[in-house]
């Protein structure tokens, strides 16, 4: 990999990620908000559901910034995207539902990315890959 698609990958996860990460952080600035918020769309388990987005919000997130284990953090959050879109977007007689539901197909597809070609030179995966082969020579 080159090393303008390297710093292109590190720049794709951090961008993918800050979405989540500000959303994460406001779901724990207001949880109850954000426990019925998911209440009433109809979620079974709301407040499990609720600790389940801050998760994969921020602690996936986190991973994915410095590419831990980012081929399985791609497709967890690539699930998730597309189950909040089903979830609280797919309402298309709203405009704006619709243009939220298209940014989490296409953010979705970007994970899809990650998932496909992994998180690059600058990730602990890389460097996890680049030490085992060191050892490996000795």
């Amino acid at each position: 990999m080159t090393g303008t698609a390297s710093f292109a990958a590190l720049l794709g996860r951090l961008l993918l990620a800050a979405i989540f990460l500000m959303s994460g952080f406001g779901k724990l600035a207001a949880p109850t908000a954000t426990i019925a918020y998911i209440a009433s769309s109809g979620m079974p388990f709301p407040s499990i559901a609720y600790a389940g987005a801050v998760v994969v919000e921020i602690g996936f997130s986190i991973a994915l910034v410095f590419g831990f284990h980012a081929r399985f953090v791609a497709v967890v959050m690539t699930l998730f995207a597309l189950a909040t879109a089903f979830a609280f977007h797919a309402h298309f007689d709203d405009k704006n539902q619709t243009i939220h539901f298209m940014k989490n197909i296409a953010i979705a597809g970007g994970f899809l990315q990650v998932a496909a070609f992994g998180g690059g030179m600058f990730s602990l995966d890389a460097r996890r890959a680049r030490r085992s082969a060191s050892l490996g020579r000795y």
